[in-house]
């Protein structure tokens, strides 16, 4: 079980990740965006809460249901019609860490062969709940390089409007 006790500290370390990455942050670099269609520092964030939640019912489908139907979520329309650009960033910021606690905390307690259930995702097809894990370790992992991204292009716009 060494890989998924692997993957299960990655999924937990994934909000430390994310709330270092911002740590700082404040003012016109929360809004900060290098192009148009290219998310902020407060939708990433945003957006990982939001993840976070529509993965809380997915797991729990998979563990509970026998080949649950697991729906895509439309993450364009979830930024507009939920309005990312003004949500709080430290409040989604404690919701993905808090949830990301409440699933990590479930999916530590069970047995390996758990981890071999599965679900159908609409768009992906059959995903087992390991690779929903991975999935979630990753993507959280990854919306953390790209906040440092985000914040690393914020300061080079500032030092080259001097």
């Amino acid at each position: 079980m060494s890989d998924i006790t692997d993957l299960l500290e990655r999924f937990r370390r994934g909000a430390e990740l994310v709330a270092v990455s911002i740590t700082g942050a404040a003012g016109s670099e929360l809004d900060f965006a290098p192009a148009p269609g290219q998310w902020s520092i407060r939708q990433i964030v945003a957006h990982l809460s939001d993840a976070e939640i529509v993965g809380t019912m997915r797991l729990r489908q998979i563990i509970a249901e026998d080949n649950p139907k697991l729906e895509a979520f439309d993450q364009d329309a979830w930024t507009k019609n939920l309005d990312y650009t003004r949500r709080k960033p430290s409040q989604s910021l404690e919701t993905f860490r808090r949830i990301r606690g409440e699933n990590y905390e479930l999916l530590k307690e069970l047995p390996e062969a758990a981890f071999d259930r599965a679900g159908l995702h609409s768009e992906r097809g059959r995903v087992t709940l390991r690779q929903f894990l991975q999935g979630y370790a990753e993507h959280a992992e990854n919306h953390a390089a790209q906040l440092r991204t985000r914040r690393a292009e914020f300061k080079a716009s500032k030092a080259g409007a001097k």
